[in-house]
């Protein structure tokens, strides 16, 4: 699996763990950093918290090395780096704080998720 099969693997996790506003970006020509950043939202530490283990134990089935990760113990926001993926996953009051979209979003680079992100019911 590489590239736009993994966001759309990764993205997927966060949409059945009910994770928020995910938003998947291309930046392989905005930076070196990495080709792909996603973006969620978990509503309170616990969940960003579990989103993180539900997206680290999907990515190691698949047999993609976490490289290193950040913040995964306050559960505010949490960075899973991949390499060529950066997994950034916010609770809400950080999301609407740093709004990471802002700085990484060109208006041409969001990647088309799979699934539906209505609100699930």
């Amino acid at each position: 699996m590489e590239g736009n099969e993994l966001v759309q693997k990764i993205a997927s996790v966060l949409w059945e763990r009910k994770a928020l506003d995910i938003v998947a970006l291309d930046v392989r020509e905005l930076t070196v950093l990495c080709d792909y950043m996603i973006i969620a939202s978990g509503r309170n530490a616990n969940q960003v918290k579990a989103l993180y283990d539900d997206v680290d134990d999907a990515m190691a089935k698949e047999g993609l090395q976490l490289r290193r990760s950040e913040g995964s113990a306050e559960g505010r926001w949490v960075v899973l780096d991949y390499s060529t993926i950066l997994v950034h996953i916010f609770h809400q009051d950080e999301r609407a704080f740093y709004n990471l979209e802002r700085l990484w979003d060109d208006g041409t680079n969001k990647i088309l998720l799979l699934f539906d992100q209505t609100e699930p019911g």
